[in-house]
Formats: structure tokens, sequence, C-alpha cells
């Protein structure tokens, strides 16, 4: 995400690198590498040419403080207005109706169906909402059919009535189905075309008419760059909507969506999916973002990420073990599956402060650990239990039992040790050292 955009914002700060002070030269350089960078994100040219001169403004309008280098203060001045590019602050769903109406809004292939099953799946764990979802494309039997096995999946009830193409009717009836089996919410997936045409604006016109939802959010696929905000304009003009999703911002995508949606249309944007899984939905918070793109990382997601699958009890377990150096395989299996549930490792590492570019060329496979988890299931739970006795002629048969081989076995044998040590060197800046051990494990490679 942003990754090529974040590296061109590197090199255009380099300029002022070493720099005594601002100059209206040399600001004018940085400051044309980085339109010349918002370009190539597909930011539009007239927003790009507004930001920069906007920068440009009050750069030259501060002196430099003698503890803060010209390349600082550049940084500053790009982060606070990027923020600002993205709305500032979070805004969060309104969830006020009794039951709460979302109605999902988008053209065909820009995710709404997979949107709506992961909003329903965010209002049920952390909302401790009762979610009904409704299949309102009633002109895709692909689409009611996907909606069907999503809600199977994070085990939500699905709404549809065979038959009917009357997609306002259906609506109502499940409003009032919902009202009489008490869920406390209602998302309504709609239909979609490849392109603006007058049937749908009038369809999802009808529909927010009649239902009077809480929430209108226009989901949107970021990968399309400014088209997507154009199209995010269109649907606006007609539909008033209350927010934008952006999807697929894990894919390969410059970002020009989520820099600039905010400001053509004026609506926030409330949450980014990134990726497939079903909990692979973030809010979107512009600060947050300006940091990730500015290479500062997002440490405060990664702590609320982390939170998630915290368990005191089994913290406190885990640090007595430690503590007696009694720290197993068992233990590194939990610590594992723990992270696998936290998201994308790639993401996930690059949210810590300065770990971005050293991840830059590090391929982290969605199944990096399997091999891991493969090798400790074929221990016995005395091996799992006592490293110490594992010999050789132990390390090779838990290579044949894993499909591994025995180069393999004794590399993460070896990280186990490692990662006994892993929180004090992180702790006391040792991210190199962790990063030249993640660089060696199974599925990750450079």
């Amino acid at each position: 995400m942003f990754d090529n955009l974040s590296d061109r914002l590197d090199k255009s700060f380099k300029l002022l690198k070493g720099q005594g002070h601002i100059t209206e030269i040399n600001v004018a350089e940085t400051l044309k590498d980085v339109r010349k960078a918002l370009l190539d994100a597909d930011v539009s040219y007239k927003i790009a040419k507004n930001f920069t001169e906007t920068v440009k403004e009050k750069a030259l309008g501060q002196n430099v403080l003698t503890a803060v280098s010209p390349g600082q203060l550049m940084v500053k001045i790009v982060h606070e207005e990027l923020t600002k590019l993205m709305g500032e602050t979070h805004e969060e769903i309104n969830l006020k109706g009794d039951p709460a109406i979302i109605l999902i809004a988008g053209l065909q292939g820009s995710g709404k169906t997979t949107f709506s099953a992961k909003l329903a799946n965010y209002l049920k764990k952390k909302k401790s909402k009762k979610v009904l979802l409704v299949a309102g494309d009633v002109y895709r039997p692909a689409a009611i059919d996907q909606l069907k096995v999503l809600g199977e999946q994070i085990d939500v009830e699905v709404y549809t009535e065979d038959g009917s193409k009357d997609p306002v009717g259906i609506a109502k009836n499940a409003v009032s189905h919902a009202k009489t089996m008490g869920h406390g919410a209602v998302i309504v997936d709609t239909a979609g075309r490849l392109a603006i045409d007058e049937q749908m604006m009038n369809e999802i016109s009808s529909l927010k008419k009649n239902l009077n939802p809480q929430e209108v959010l226009f989901v949107v696929d970021a990968m399309t760059g400014q088209d997507a905000v154009n199209t995010a304009k269109a649907f606006n003009d007609t539909l008033d909507f209350d927010g934008v999703v952006l999807t697929k911002m894990d894919g390969d995508t410059r970002g020009g969506a989520a820099l600039t949606v905010r400001s053509v249309v004026e609506k926030p944007i409330k949450f980014v999916g990134i990726g497939e899984k079903m909990d692979a939905l973030d809010l979107f918070y512009p600060k947050r973002m300006a940091d990730r793109i500015l290479g500062m990382g997002d440490i405060v997601s990664l702590v609320e990420k982390a939170q998630e699958q915290y368990d005191h009890d089994e913290a406190r377990k885990l640090q007595k073990k430690i503590a007696k150096n009694q720290f197993n395989f068992d233990d590194f299996l939990k610590q594992l599956q723990q992270i696998k549930k936290m998201g994308n490792m790639k993401d996930l590492v690059g949210m810590i402060p300065g770990m971005g570019k050293a991840m830059k060329d590090i391929d982290l496979e969605d199944d990096a650990f399997n091999g891991i988890e493969a090798i400790i299931y074929s221990m016995t739970p005395e091996e799992r239990n006592n490293p110490a006795i594992l010999n050789g002629s132990r390390r090779k048969r838990i290579a044949q039992g894993s499909g591994t081989n025995i180069q393999e076995v004794n590399k993460l044998i070896k990280q186990f040790g490692d990662t006994r040590k892993m929180m004090k060197m992180m702790a006391s800046g040792g991210g190199n050292k962790f990063m030249n051990m993640m660089k060696g494990m199974p599925g990750m490679r450079k």
C-alpha cells in the first residue's frame, strides 16, 4: 500500500537534506518532485498543484529552528497537509437506528458483496450487534449465492426472497424481519452495473427513499485510481451518501483515490478493505495513513490489532514460563497462530516505525508460517515440551513427517532459540537483527 508514493516522497525530501535553511529555490525543487510523485500516484493535477502550493506557502512562512532541519520541517508540513487532504479525523459509522439500516452502493466488481459480509463481521465482533445481511442484487444470482456463503462463514443470517425481482420490497420485508427477530443492524447489498446508468441510480435512490437508512456507504475499487474518484462524485451527486469504502487497498494500488476522494466528494473514507479474509477490514484514520505514507509506521493500529488477540491470562502464564526458561514449541506455536490472526505479515511489520523500507524487497507469503507449523506438528508432545532432546535422528524423523528437509528443521530449532531473545532485541533497538532473522524464515525471500 503506497510503497511507490512513499519511496518517491522520501527521495524528494532528501533534496533538502544537508541544507542549512529553507529557500524558495530548494523548496521549489523539492515540491516539483513531490508534485510528480502525487501525479504518478494518480492524484489529479489540480489537487496535486493546490497541495504543493499550500506546502510551499507554509514552508516559506516558517523559520527553521536550530533543532529542526529543513528536511524535517518539510516532512512535518507534508504530513499535516496529507492528513487534511484525507479528512483529518476518523468518522464512525452511524448505528443509532433500531435496527440501524446500512445501504451499500457501488459499481459491479467493486467488492460490495464481500464488504457487506466484512462489515457484518465487524459489527458482530466489535460492536456486539446481531446483524442481518440482505441480498438485494436481484439481477445476479451469483451475488446472492456469494452472500449466503459468506454469511455462513461468519455465522450471520442472510435474508433472501427467491424469485423476487423487487429490491425495495425485499429490503422492506428484511427490515420487518429484523425488527421481529431482534437484529440490531441490517446491511443491504445492492445491485451494481459495469458503468453508471439511469436504471441503477434510480433503483438505489428508491431504496434510500424507502428505507431511510442511517448510513449509505459507497464502495469503490481503489485500484481504479482517479476513475474511482470520478465514480464517487457521480454517485454522490445523485445519492448524497455518508461515507466511502476503499476496497483492494492491499493490491497494486497507487493510492490516488485514498488521497483525493475526500476533497472531491467532501465525504469521509470510513473503511478500507485490505484482503479477502472476513477480518481484513480496517477503519480509516487519515493521520495514521499519512504516517504510513511518510514511512513513520502505524504503531497505534499495530497495538490495536495485537490487543484484539491478547489474552491476559495466557500472557501471565507465558511470562512466568519465559522467566523460568520453560518457553517451548507449544508456546511458540500459539504465538504464531495469534500473529496470523492479526493479518497480512508484511503489512504488520510495515506498521513498525522504520521497518517499511527494510521490508520493501522481502516477500512475505500468505502461507509463510505453514512450513513452521508442519514441523512443530510433526514433533511428539515430549519434543515440543523439551526441545533439548531433539537429536539428529529425531530431527530426521520430523523432517520426513513434515515434508521438509533436515536443514529447515535445524533452522527452525535455531530460530526458536532466537525467538526467546526477540523482544529484548526489539526493546533495545535491534530491529536490524530482527530483520536478518526474518529473512531466513521459510516462506520469506529477498
